[in-house]
Protein backbone atom coordinates (compact mmCIF):
# COMPACT_ATOMS: atom_id res chain seq x y z
CA UNK A 1 0.00 0.00 0.00
CA UNK A 2 1.62 3.63 -0.67
CA UNK A 3 2.83 5.81 1.67
CA UNK A 4 1.56 8.98 1.64
CA UNK A 5 0.77 8.53 -1.86
CA UNK A 6 4.27 6.94 -2.71
CA UNK A 7 4.85 3.54 -4.15
CA UNK A 8 7.33 1.18 -2.55
CA UNK A 9 8.52 0.62 -5.92
CA UNK A 10 9.01 4.13 -6.09
CA UNK A 11 10.48 4.73 -3.04
CA UNK A 12 12.84 2.50 -3.69
CA UNK A 13 13.93 4.20 -7.16
CA UNK A 14 14.23 7.24 -5.27
CA UNK A 15 16.75 5.38 -2.43
CA UNK A 16 18.64 4.17 -5.78
CA UNK A 17 19.02 7.30 -7.19
CA UNK A 18 19.80 8.85 -4.41
CA UNK A 19 22.95 6.54 -3.74
CA UNK A 20 23.67 7.40 -7.19
CA UNK A 21 24.02 10.82 -6.38
CA UNK A 22 26.47 9.86 -3.73
CA UNK A 23 28.70 7.81 -5.47
CA UNK A 24 28.95 10.28 -8.22
CA UNK A 25 29.51 13.47 -6.82
CA UNK A 26 31.22 12.38 -3.72
CA UNK A 27 28.69 13.59 -0.88
CA UNK A 28 26.38 12.58 1.83
CA UNK A 29 23.07 13.13 1.67
CA UNK A 30 21.46 13.94 4.89
CA UNK A 31 17.89 14.64 3.96
CA UNK A 32 15.46 13.82 0.88
CA UNK A 33 11.74 14.72 0.59
CA UNK A 34 8.96 15.53 -1.70
CA UNK A 35 8.73 18.97 -2.55
CA UNK A 36 5.50 19.15 -5.26
CA UNK A 37 2.30 18.74 -5.29
CA UNK A 38 2.60 14.70 -3.64
CA UNK A 39 3.99 17.12 -0.69
CA UNK A 40 1.42 19.27 -0.66
CA UNK A 41 -1.43 16.80 -0.78
CA UNK A 42 -2.90 17.32 -4.07
CA UNK A 43 -1.26 15.26 -6.60
CA UNK A 44 -2.92 13.64 -9.85
CA UNK A 45 -2.45 10.07 -10.54
CA UNK A 46 0.00 11.03 -13.35
CA UNK A 47 1.78 13.61 -11.30
CA UNK A 48 5.53 13.58 -10.85
CA UNK A 49 8.23 13.05 -8.31
CA UNK A 50 9.91 16.32 -7.26
CA UNK A 51 12.69 15.17 -4.95
CA UNK A 52 14.75 17.73 -3.41
CA UNK A 53 17.80 16.99 -1.11
CA UNK A 54 20.52 18.46 0.97
CA UNK A 55 23.69 17.56 0.99
CA UNK A 56 27.17 17.89 2.55
CA UNK A 57 30.93 17.61 1.09
CA UNK A 58 33.87 15.55 2.49
CA UNK A 59 35.59 18.24 4.68
CA UNK A 60 38.56 19.01 1.39
CA UNK A 61 35.51 20.64 -0.18
CA UNK A 62 34.59 23.26 2.45
CA UNK A 63 38.96 24.75 2.34
CA UNK A 64 38.84 25.64 -1.32
CA UNK A 65 39.48 29.17 -2.11
CA UNK A 66 36.82 29.59 -4.86
CA UNK A 67 33.62 28.38 -3.51
CA UNK A 68 32.39 25.91 -5.82
CA UNK A 69 28.81 25.02 -7.58
CA UNK A 70 26.31 24.32 -4.09
CA UNK A 71 23.63 22.74 -5.85
CA UNK A 72 23.16 19.30 -7.70
CA UNK A 73 20.64 19.17 -10.47
CA UNK A 74 19.78 15.92 -12.33
CA UNK A 75 18.06 15.90 -15.59
CA UNK A 76 14.07 15.30 -15.31
CA UNK A 77 13.36 12.51 -17.14
CA UNK A 78 9.35 11.05 -17.47
CA UNK A 79 9.01 10.79 -13.59
CA UNK A 80 11.83 12.18 -11.50
CA UNK A 81 12.77 15.57 -10.99
CA UNK A 82 15.85 15.87 -8.47
CA UNK A 83 17.96 18.22 -7.45
CA UNK A 84 19.29 19.61 -4.19
CA UNK A 85 21.49 21.59 -2.12
CA UNK A 86 24.54 21.88 -0.48
CA UNK A 87 24.61 21.67 3.43
CA UNK A 88 26.04 25.08 4.40
CA UNK A 89 24.18 27.09 1.35
CA UNK A 90 20.78 25.61 3.33
CA UNK A 91 22.14 26.95 6.30
CA UNK A 92 22.55 30.53 4.71
CA UNK A 93 19.34 30.12 3.68
CA UNK A 94 17.53 28.92 6.68
CA UNK A 95 19.11 31.73 8.63
CA UNK A 96 17.47 34.28 5.72
CA UNK A 97 14.33 32.56 6.25
CA UNK A 98 13.66 31.13 2.98
CA UNK A 99 10.03 29.57 3.03
CA UNK A 100 10.89 26.49 0.33
CA UNK A 101 13.55 25.06 2.51
CA UNK A 102 11.18 25.94 5.24
CA UNK A 103 8.42 24.00 3.16
CA UNK A 104 10.83 20.84 2.96
CA UNK A 105 11.21 20.30 6.15
CA UNK A 106 7.55 20.12 6.65
CA UNK A 107 7.28 17.74 4.17
CA UNK A 108 5.17 14.60 5.24
CA UNK A 109 6.78 12.38 2.40
CA UNK A 110 10.54 11.74 3.62
CA UNK A 111 12.87 9.43 1.58
CA UNK A 112 15.55 9.35 4.10
CA UNK A 113 17.29 11.32 6.89
CA UNK A 114 19.81 12.10 9.16
CA UNK A 115 17.33 12.08 11.71
CA UNK A 116 19.71 13.71 15.00
CA UNK A 117 21.18 15.95 11.99
CA UNK A 118 17.53 17.18 10.45
CA UNK A 119 16.17 17.34 14.00
CA UNK A 120 18.43 20.04 15.14
CA UNK A 121 18.03 21.82 12.10
CA UNK A 122 14.03 22.00 12.33
CA UNK A 123 14.79 23.04 15.81
CA UNK A 124 16.04 26.28 13.97
CA UNK A 125 13.20 27.05 11.86
CA UNK A 126 11.13 28.76 14.92
CA UNK A 127 14.14 31.21 15.75
CA UNK A 128 14.81 32.35 11.95
CA UNK A 129 11.27 32.17 10.82
CA UNK A 130 9.98 35.71 9.60
CA UNK A 131 6.60 36.10 8.84
CA UNK A 132 7.05 39.08 7.03
CA UNK A 133 9.38 37.39 4.67
CA UNK A 134 6.84 34.39 4.27
CA UNK A 135 3.96 36.48 3.69
CA UNK A 136 5.73 38.28 0.57
CA UNK A 137 7.19 35.02 -0.53
CA UNK A 138 3.64 33.65 -0.48
CA UNK A 139 1.59 36.12 -1.61
CA UNK A 140 4.03 36.88 -4.87
CA UNK A 141 3.87 33.30 -5.23
CA UNK A 142 -0.33 33.72 -5.51
CA UNK A 143 0.07 36.69 -7.59
CA UNK A 144 2.26 35.44 -10.31
CA UNK A 145 0.51 32.13 -10.83
CA UNK A 146 -3.11 33.92 -10.59
CA UNK A 147 -1.36 36.14 -13.77
CA UNK A 148 0.10 33.34 -15.54
CA UNK A 149 -2.18 30.51 -15.24
CA UNK A 150 -5.78 31.83 -14.41
CA UNK A 151 -6.61 34.04 -17.06
CA UNK A 152 -8.18 32.02 -20.08
CA UNK A 153 -11.11 30.79 -20.77
CA UNK A 154 -10.40 27.09 -20.19
CA UNK A 155 -7.53 26.79 -16.91
CA UNK A 156 -5.68 23.65 -15.96
CA UNK A 157 -7.14 22.45 -12.32
CA UNK A 158 -3.45 22.37 -11.12
CA UNK A 159 -3.30 25.48 -11.06
CA UNK A 160 -5.98 26.49 -9.05
CA UNK A 161 -4.74 25.16 -6.16
CA UNK A 162 -0.82 26.91 -7.04
CA UNK A 163 -2.99 30.14 -6.58
CA UNK A 164 -4.72 28.89 -3.65
CA UNK A 165 -2.35 27.07 -1.58
CA UNK A 166 0.03 30.25 -0.99
CA UNK A 167 -3.28 32.24 -0.89
CA UNK A 168 -4.10 30.26 2.41
CA UNK A 169 -0.72 30.07 3.78
CA UNK A 170 -0.98 34.30 3.25
CA UNK A 171 -3.69 33.91 5.96
CA UNK A 172 -2.30 31.40 8.11
CA UNK A 173 0.88 33.95 8.69
CA UNK A 174 -1.71 36.97 8.94
CA UNK A 175 -3.38 35.25 11.71
CA UNK A 176 -0.47 34.66 13.80
CA UNK A 177 0.03 30.86 13.74
CA UNK A 178 3.28 30.87 12.82
CA UNK A 179 5.19 29.04 10.19
CA UNK A 180 2.49 27.67 7.39
CA UNK A 181 2.09 23.70 6.78
CA UNK A 182 2.86 22.29 3.85
CA UNK A 183 -0.38 20.12 3.54
CA UNK A 184 -2.83 21.73 1.68
CA UNK A 185 -5.48 20.03 3.80
CA UNK A 186 -3.65 21.70 6.62
CA UNK A 187 -3.93 24.84 5.81
CA UNK A 188 -7.84 25.06 4.57
CA UNK A 189 -8.59 23.45 8.29
CA UNK A 190 -6.86 26.25 9.64
CA UNK A 191 -8.25 28.96 7.55
CA UNK A 192 -12.10 29.06 8.71
CA UNK A 193 -13.32 29.60 4.97
CA UNK A 194 -17.03 30.31 4.45
CA UNK A 195 -18.62 27.04 3.77
CA UNK A 196 -20.00 27.62 -0.07
CA UNK A 197 -16.45 28.68 -0.48
CA UNK A 198 -14.80 25.63 1.03
CA UNK A 199 -17.09 23.24 -0.62
CA UNK A 200 -15.88 24.63 -4.31
CA UNK A 201 -12.32 23.68 -3.08
CA UNK A 202 -13.16 20.54 -1.92
CA UNK A 203 -14.94 19.67 -5.05
CA UNK A 204 -12.16 20.83 -6.81
CA UNK A 205 -9.41 19.34 -5.00
CA UNK A 206 -11.53 16.23 -5.64
CA UNK A 207 -11.69 16.42 -9.23
CA UNK A 208 -8.01 17.72 -9.35
CA UNK A 209 -6.87 14.14 -7.48
CA UNK A 210 -8.77 12.14 -10.39
CA UNK A 211 -7.78 14.15 -13.14
CA UNK A 212 -4.72 14.00 -15.20
CA UNK A 213 -2.14 16.64 -14.66
CA UNK A 214 -2.97 18.55 -17.88
CA UNK A 215 -6.84 18.03 -17.74
CA UNK A 216 -8.58 21.40 -18.29
CA UNK A 217 -11.98 22.83 -17.69
CA UNK A 218 -13.61 26.18 -18.18
CA UNK A 219 -12.39 29.09 -15.64
CA UNK A 220 -14.22 29.86 -12.61
CA UNK A 221 -15.04 33.20 -11.56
Amino acid sequence: MPLNGVSAAMRERVSQQLKEIERRYGVKVLYACESGSRGWGFASPDSDYDVRFLYVHPLEWYLRVEPPRDVIELPIDDELDVSGWEWRKALGLLKGANPTLIEWLDSPVVYQQDEETITALKAMVPMWFSPLRARWHYYSMAQKNFRGYLQGDEVRLKKYFYVLRPLLAVRWVEAGKGVPPMRFAELLAGSELDAPLRAEIDELLERKQRAGEAEYGPRRP
